[in-house]
C-alpha cells in the first residue's frame, strides 16, 4: 500500500551530498529548495553524521524529564543564540508544533484568547497553527477549527493597530512570508507590531521556521529589523534534516505557559544534530556566507531575467521570483530539463531556498536554467 497525503514527483531520489541530490539511475540534481529549507548546511553534512553516529551508539532515547548532556548543550546554545534576552527554550518535533505551542503558551501567559495573524501567512497544518494559517486551501476539509483568530494584511500597520485589542493573546507574524509569495515586512511593520502589543500587553510572536537560522544573512531574520519578540519559534533546518522544532520565550511567558508536553521533546539523537548544525552555522559564519551568496544570486538573476519577470524579492538565500506565467511549469522544466530542484510559493513564484554553503557556480547554473526556459 502507497501513502496518500503527498503527490509523488517522478524523480526517486537515492543519496543526497552537499547541494546535489542524486536519483536512482544516477543523475544528479542541484537542490535549490533544500526541501523547504531544512538542509541549511547541506546533505549528509559530515559533522552532523558523526553527531548523530556518535549519539546513536550512546543513547537513542529517554523523555525530557530526565536530564542528558545533548538536550542540556541545546537548551544552553539557543538560548546564547535567541535574539534579545530570550533565555527559555521548549523542544519539540516540527515547526507546527512549536506554533502550535506558542499559541497556547501565548494564551495562557496573557489570559487571553484572541490571535492577530496575517493574509497569506503559514504556520502549519495542526489544529491551532492551522487556525492562524490564511489559505482556506489548508482549512476548509477540518472546520470548524480554533475560534478567535482575526487576519489582518500583511504590512498593513493601521489594520494591526486597530485589530491588537486588550483581548488580544498574540499577534503572529513571519519577518518575510514564505508560503504565502516570499513577502518581506514592510520599513517600520516589525516595530510597529512590538509597540502595538507591548500598549495592549500581548505576546509578539515570530515565526522564523523558514526564516531563521542564517537563511536570510543573519542568524534570526528580526535581527535585521532590531526587534525582538516575546516568542520565536523555528524548525525546519534545526537540525539539517532530522524532526526537531523549537519555541523560544521571554521570561514572563515562561513563567506561565501552562501545561504542556511531547514524548520525543529533545530526543538525545535529534539533539546531537542540532548542536553540531548550530555550532557549524556559527563557527563557519554561514549567515554571512548566506547574504553573501544571496547578494550576488539577486544581483545576477536581475541582469539576466529581470526583463521577463514581474518581480525578485526576499533577502539572503530567501527568494522568490515572481513569473508571469504558471509558476509550477517552470518548476518542471528546471527540473526535468535542467536538473534543478526549487520550490512554488503561490501560483506565480518561484522559489529559492538552497542550502547556504551554494557558491557562485551553483547561482549561475541556476540563473543561466532560468533565462534558458524564459527566452
Amino acid at each position: 500500500m502507497s501513502g496518500f497525503v503527498f503527490s509523488e514527483k517522478p524523480i526517486r531520489i537515492d543519496s543526497g551530498s552537499g547541494v546535489t541530490l542524486t536519483d536512482e539511475g544516477g543523475t544528479d540534481y542541484l537542490d535549490f529548495g533544500a526541501s523547504y529549507a531544512c538542509t541549511p548546511l547541506g546533505h549528509c553534512h559530515p559533522a552532523v553524521t558523526e553527531a548523530v553516529q556518535h549519539q546513536a551508539e550512546t543513547l537513542t532515547y529517554v523523555q525530557a524529564s530526565y536530564p542528558v548532556s545533548a538536550r542540556d548543550e541545546l537548551y544552553e546554545r539557543l538560548a546564547d543564540l535567541a535574539p534579545g534576552d530570550i533565555e527559555n527554550v521548549w523542544l519539540c518535533n516540527s515547526g507546527t508544533e512549536a506554533n502550535e505551542a506558542a499559541i497556547k503558551f501565548a494564551r495562557s501567559a496573557t489570559d487571553n484568547t484572541k490571535i492577530v495573524a496575517t493574509t497569506r501567512g503559514f504556520h502549519g497544518r495542526t489544529a491551532g497553527a492551522l487556525s492562524a494559517t490564511w489559505k482556506k486551501k489548508y482549512k476548509t476539509p477540518f472546520e470548524p477549527l480554533m475560534g478567535d483568530v482575526e487576519f489582518v494584511p500583511y504590512g498593513d500597520e493601521e489594520a494591526l493597530a486597530e485589530a491588537v485589542d486588550d483581548e488580544t493573546a498574540a499577534v503572529l507574524l513571519e519577518p518575510i512570508q514564505g508560503e504565502g509569495g516570499i513577502n518581506p515586512a514592510s520599513e517600520g511593520y516589525l516595530q510597529a507590531a512590538r509597540e502595538f502589543t507591548d500598549e495592549a500587553g500581548a505576546a509578539l510572536v515570530f515565526d522564523e521556521i523558514q526564516t531563521g537560522l542564517g537563511r536570510t544573512g543573519t542568524l534570526w531574520a528580526c535581527e535585521q529589523s532590531g526587534v525582538t519578540p516575546d516568542i520565536l519559534t523555528s524548525a525546519k533546518g534545526l537540525a539539517n534534516g532530522l524532526p526537531v522544532g523549537a519555541t523560544l520565550v521571554a521570561d514572563w511567558i515562561a513563567a506561565d505557559a501552562g501545561p504542556h508536553g511531547s514524548t520525543f521533546s529533545g530526543g538525545p539523537v535529534i539533539c546531537a544534530a542540532a548542536n553540531s548544525t548550530l555550532s557549524t552555522l556559527v563557527d563557519e559564519e554561514i549567515p554571512a556566507h548566506a547574504a553573501e551568496m544571496g547578494e550576488y544570486l539577486t544581483s545576477e538573476l536581475a541582469k539576466k531575467v529581470g526583463d521577463n519577470v514581474r518581480d525578485i524579492r526576499g533577502e539572503g538565500l530567501m527568494i522568490g521570483v515572481e513569473v508571469k506565467r504558471g509558476a509550477n511549469r517552470m518548476l518542471r522544466d528546471l527540473a526535468l530539463d535542467h536538473q534543478i530542484l526549487a520550490l512554488p510559493a503561490g501560483r506565480t513564484v518561484v522559489r529559492f531556498l538552497p542550502p547556504l554553503v551554494i557558491e557562485e557556480e551553483h547561482a549561475d547554473a541556476v540563473v543561466d536554467a532560468l533565462a534558458e526556459i524564459l527566452q
